[in-house]
């Protein structure tokens, strides 16, 4: 099979799933473009701040992409291109895209708050504390994982990390540009993406030679600091700008699909169970997340996104758009190191990972575009900056998300004296920048990244468990959020069995007792859920819709 059909498969694939699939959910979720959002009426220049599509398509897209839909498909390429194709095509437009589109609006009809908030609304307070434990425990994990990453990045490579700071200067002096001194964002973003693709020079030129644990303090210094500056300062502009990083990155490696014109070089259906990954059925589903559905996208879109989004009719791009767009770049990274080879994708998988196989499979195929006078060293190089700025992007987005799962946690519905961790956002950041130092520097974070994939998908199946008690609500057939829901909880349900079978018989209790924990927990939340569904008895609320 040859990775120009597939590629062009895809992309027409989405492009008719948006159109229709997209307008179906539109109509079920009744969009008005008149109802004013959150982002204006609660508007406090911190946090509730409206954006431009374009601007919040960049910062959304940057905080889900990260470096999961390039890790993930690469994985799980041992199990054969078919399966992990196939998922990524159905899971995007049927799973993924519903899961992220409807959490944006059901966010942002109930004051931009997160899932919790929804969950406490429709099934109870205790089911919102047990979601939010959940979520916030799970975005410590994140938070610790990705410090290792960028900082062991950075130190490997010293020229990303001058970049990076290269970027993050840059960003403070677009958002100024744009919110204080109102320069078109056109002409903003014009010389912003020359200045931007200028810091990669800037960087080979003065490499910042520092060591893993000075990287890992001063990332940590930077989450805080990027928590609870007002996201038009530093998130919102930072991650708009890289994503046009992304989008090069896109364009150049399918573009070059089409001069390379790459074989897949990789058996079409491999084996039915991987070591270390598992079998095919649950593993593929967990392994492949980012690209065709994850629960941390729930919680971008509830955190960030929802309280940015400047009306209701943006939705459709950003969230259902968004997750097409990680399709298709989960595609581009099948395709990318299934022309590689069997033999030497497994020599690049095992002695560099994942993002290594990935970099130098895009590098081959920009490299064969005739026109650019690139080399295949220096496109390997932009292609691993890119990604590790997509991984600097997923640290300080799910810092910040962690800071609002922590005052939700604490905050008093209804009340208008709230605990101090909810008033207080420098004290909710630097508790949750505490716990990440903590797991990052004990030592035992990837021993732990096993049940992260469970727990990742997890938080889908209950997000769209919410969000099916929500649209119950609205008095709409909720089949197209219902079904995806049960696929989810049958995946990471069956994961999780797997996972304590696993660990139980190897001896790692600890492992064992979290996956039993994540196991219990979509189970109470499933039967306060089918509560609120079968026996319709749903609490008699007044939705907190916004309008004008």
């Amino acid at each position: 099979m040859n990775g120009i059909t597939l590629i062009l498969f895809a992309i027409f694939f989405y492009a008719i799933a948006y159109r229709l699939y997209g307008k179906f959910i539109s109509n079920k979720l009744k969009i008005n473009a008149a109802t004013e959002t959150p982002s204006h009426t609660l508007y406090d220049g911190v946090d509730y701040v409206p954006a431009k599509t374009p601007v919040l398509l960049g910062h959304h897209f940057a905080s889900i992409a990260g470096a999961g839909p390039i890790v993930g498909p690469v994985i799980a390429a041992g199990f054969g291109w078919i399966p992990v194709y196939i998922w990524v095509l159905i899971g995007a437009v049927f799973i993924g895209g519903v899961h992220d589109y409807t959490t944006i609006i059901a966010s942002i009809r109930h004051q931009s708050k997160s899932i919790g908030f929804i969950i406490e609304k429709y099934i109870g307070i205790s089911g919102k504390k047990l979601f939010l434990l959940f979520a916030w425990a799970t975005l410590i994990l994140v938070i610790a994982v990705f410090t290792i990453i960028v900082a062991d990045t950075f130190a490997s490579i010293p020229a990303a990390g001058t970049s990076s700071i290269l970027f993050m200067l840059l960003a403070i002096l677009f958002g100024l540009s744009i919110y204080r001194f109102k320069v078109p964002l056109w002409i903003a973003s014009i010389i912003g993406v020359v200045l931007l693709f200028t810091c990669i020079p800037l960087g080979e030129i003065f490499p910042l030679h520092l060591t893993r644990l000075s990287w890992q303090l001063i990332l940590f210094g930077y989450i805080f600091i990027a928590s609870v500056t007002p996201v038009w300062i530093l998130l919102q502009p930072r991650d708009y700008l890289n994503s046009y990083f992304l989008y090069a990155l896109m364009i150049g490696g399918v573009a070059g699909v089409f001069f390379a014109s790459p074989h897949m070089n990789i058996p079409a259906v491999a084996a039915f169970s991987l070591d270390k990954v598992g079998y095919l059925f649950p593993a593929l589903f967990v392994t492949v997340a980012c690209g065709a559905v994850s629960g941390f996208h729930s919680i971008v879109a509830s955190g960030t996104t929802a309280k940015q989004l400047n009306k209701e009719t943006d939705g459709k791009l950003i969230g259902y758009g968004g997750m097409l767009i990680e399709g298709v770049l989960a595609v581009l990274a099948l395709i990318a190191v299934s022309a590689l080879g069997g033999a030497q994708f497994t020599e690049i998988l095992i002695n560099k990972g994942p993002v290594a196989a990935f970099s130098i499979g895009v590098a081959n195929f920009i490299e064969a575009i005739p026109f650019l006078p690139v080399t295949a060293a220096t496109a390997t190089n932009f292609v691993a900056l890119a990604v590790a700025a997509f991984a600097l992007t997923s640290l300080d987005t799910a810092t910040r998300l962690g800071r609002y799962t922590f005052q939700e946690f604490f905050e008093i519905s209804g009340s208008k004296e709230q605990p101090f961790f909810v008033k207080n956002r420098y004290a909710a950041t630097g508790i949750t920048v505490f716990f990440g130092a903590a797991l990052t520097f004990s030592g035992q974070t990837m021993s732990i990244w096993p049940v992260f994939g469970s727990a990742n998908q997890l938080l889908a199946a209950l997000a769209l468990l919410a969000i099916t008690v929500w649209v119950a609500n609205l008095k709409e057939n909720y089949l197209f959020v219902l079904i995806p829901m049960l696929f989810m909880f049958g995946v990471t349900l069956t994961a999780l069995g797997m996972l304590f079978y696993t660990n139980i018989y190897s001896g790692n209790y600890i492992l064992s007792f979290i996956s039993v924990l994540l196991f219990l927990l979509a189970i109470l939340l499933g039967i306060k859920a089918y509560t609120v569904l079968v026996h319709n008895k749903p609490k008699k609320i007044k939705e907190e819709l916004i309008t004008q």
